[in-house]
């Protein structure tokens, strides 16, 4: 299953981009460009769903593989 998952993307006063994934509190990253803030991002998410599940019993429900588009 394949998801679209909403993200923000910040830009930082010093440079470089943060974002962030509101629907998965504490699920963020940043990178020196948009384009690699989002890939960044694409590369936290899976670990931070291992995470959720190995701390949870219940797992976030119908999520599989994420696709994010800003």
């Amino acid at each position: 299953m394949i998801m679209k998952i909403k993200v923000q993307l910040v830009p930082e006063e010093g440079g470089g981009f943060s974002v962030f994934v509101p629907g998965l509190p504490g699920c963020m990253s940043q990178g020196e460009t948009e384009e690699e803030a989002l890939n960044n991002i694409r590369e936290v998410l899976p670990v931070y769903l291992e995470v959720h599940n190995a701390r949870h019993a219940k797992a976030l429900p119908n999520l599989r593989e994420i696709l994010v588009v800003a």
